[in-house]
């Protein structure tokens, strides 16, 4: 879990740096599906604040209604979703993405998601989906290492090698499943054959049971600003019948969607940044 601290490592702060809202911000951002209420021991501990300044965030979040408590345990409000809707709608992400998304998975089925790198990370930004099986979520703002996910790699081959290489000494990839990659070496040699490719493929990497294709999609200056995938049931697809049968599409869609954001500047910006 990322500590306010690490929100800025490497990146010098501005002068105007408000380092309470940084702290209220990383606070929001610890509860997740396995801890979805904390005491504040716990929120102090997992942001890596002082007790006494947990204990005033949490506070000033509970009276702005982000936060309720239960006893001696914190969770999040209704309230916090707010936060992503405004952006959601914002962004015009259901009018531009959604439609490409939703042909996607009336082809092929299974589920088809837009991502972009945040950090280390893959944030879903739009997802379709006909799938009800239990396994990792690819909803809408799910954050997952952009190691273990199709979008990820794709998103990776696409930074300056001076960014990707800064990435591979950084990064220190989690044994998700039996079958991810955690030695850099072996990831950097995957991501180089992705941006030879134009293409990655993933099997059981962020959990078992997804196997999936993405491709890159592309900004008006030939950059990589998101990516786009197509992921089925391991054991019912296997990589080279996605690259056999989805591929043509997920190009067609992702050239088309890069050529539709130049007309909406909020949401290319998104993806650029």
């Amino acid at each position: 879990m990322a500590t306010a601290e690490d929100r800025t490592m490497g990146a010098e702060r501005p002068a105007e740096f408000v380092e309470a809202l940084a702290k209220g911000i990383a606070i929001l951002e610890s509860f997740d599906a396995a801890h979805p209420e904390m005491t504040l021991s716990e929120v102090a501990r997992r942001v890596g604040l002082s007790p006494a300044a947990a204990r005033r965030s949490l506070i000033t979040l509970q009276a702005l209604g982000y936060i309720g408590q239960d006893n001696r345990r914190f969770h999040l409000r209704p309230k916090v979703m707010t936060l992503g809707s405004t952006f959601y709608f914002a962004s015009r992400i259901d009018e531009v993405l959604q439609p490409d998304l939703r042909d996607i998975v009336r082809q092929f089925g299974d589920a088809s998601s837009v991502g972009t790198l945040e950090g280390e990370d893959v944030i879903y930004i739009a997802h379709n989906s006909v799938q009800r099986a239990r396994r990792a979520a690819a909803v809408i703002g799910a954050r997952y290492p952009a190691y273990a996910t199709s979008l990820g790699r794709v998103l990776l081959a696409g930074l300056p090698n001076a960014a990707f290489e800064a990435y591979i000494d950084r990064v220190r990839p989690q044994e998700l499943t039996s079958r991810t990659i955690t030695d850099p070496a072996e990831l950097h040699r995957e991501v180089l054959a992705v941006r030879e490719a134009g293409y990655a493929t993933t099997v059981d990497q962020l959990d078992y049971g997804i196997t999936a294709l993405a491709v890159p999609i592309r900004g008006p200056d030939g950059r990589t600003v998101a990516a786009l995938n197509s992921s089925g049931y391991t054991g019912m697809v296997t990589p080279e019948l996605l690259v056999t049968e989805r591929l043509p599409m997920l190009r067609a869609t992702a050239s088309r969607i890069g050529h539709m954001i130049q007309r909406y500047p909020i949401l290319l910006s998104v993806m650029g940044n």
